[in-house]
């Protein structure tokens, strides 16, 4: 599991219970951040698509997706998130894998979601994520990302000793440019992408991007 450390497993694994207190739906996401995710699920163009969340944590997005009408299939490296998402959305399908070898067939998705699953991954592990994107996803399917902008490493175990746990925990940002450049090199291309500036307690700038699998002409 290429960039997926066994100390992103357990600080997940030992905040689980509390992230699904507290964050139990979008309450993160600004209105524009959701408008995202619903052009995602319109460019799906399917009356029931089936959709890989990958890096689901708690199920939270999964169940955005699945009350907007996908076929939501959750994966996660964290058996704990896993174990949440299992408990709060049971009709959620979950499991624990790795987003840099998806525990799935070729071309079994009409879309793949990397809801800030990405960011404890250095750049290094891009094209292994972006590859099993492309292999998951049929061809004309669409991927959709969300990561903070900006560049360096920062370490928000900070945020979580709030909830009285003292773990450590990496944030890796890049530029959209970075991420796009990569997703590209394996047959992935923007349909739309945004960046925008921090919004509340949000210290950087976030970055979107919706990608159509051989879709370059898009």
């Amino acid at each position: 599991m290429m960039g997926e450390s066994d100390e992103v497993r357990a600080a997940y694994d030992a905040i689980a219970a509390d992230y699904a207190t507290h964050f139990p739906s979008t309450e993160p996401e600004a209105a524009i951040d959701l408008a995202i995710l619903d052009h995602f699920v319109a460019l799906l163009s399917l009356d029931r698509p089936q959709v890989l969340d990958a890096g689901c944590g708690t199920g939270r997005i999964g169940r955005y997706l699945t009350d907007r009408g996908c076929q939501v299939t959750g994966v996660d490296l964290s058996a704990g998130m896993v174990a949440m998402a299992s408990r709060h959305h049971p009709d959620l399908r979950v499991a624990v894998g790795s987003m840099t070898r998806l525990p799935t067939g070729d071309e079994r998705f009409d879309g793949a979601v990397y809801w800030y699953s990405m960011i404890h991954l250095p750049d290094e592990a891009l094209p292994s994520i972006f590859a099993e994107a492309a292999r998951v996803v049929r061809p004309g399917g669409h991927v959709v990302v969300a990561f903070q902008s900006g560049d360096g490493i920062r370490d928000i175990g900070e945020a979580f000793r709030r909830f009285g746990h003292d773990v450590r925990l990496e944030r890796h940002h890049r530029s959209l440019d970075v991420v796009l450049a990569v997703a590209a090199a394996h047959g992935l291309y923007p349909v739309a992408q945004l960046t925008r500036g921090p919004i509340g307690a949000e210290r950087d700038p976030q970055a979107f991007a919706i990608l159509c699998r051989e879709c370059e002409s898009s």
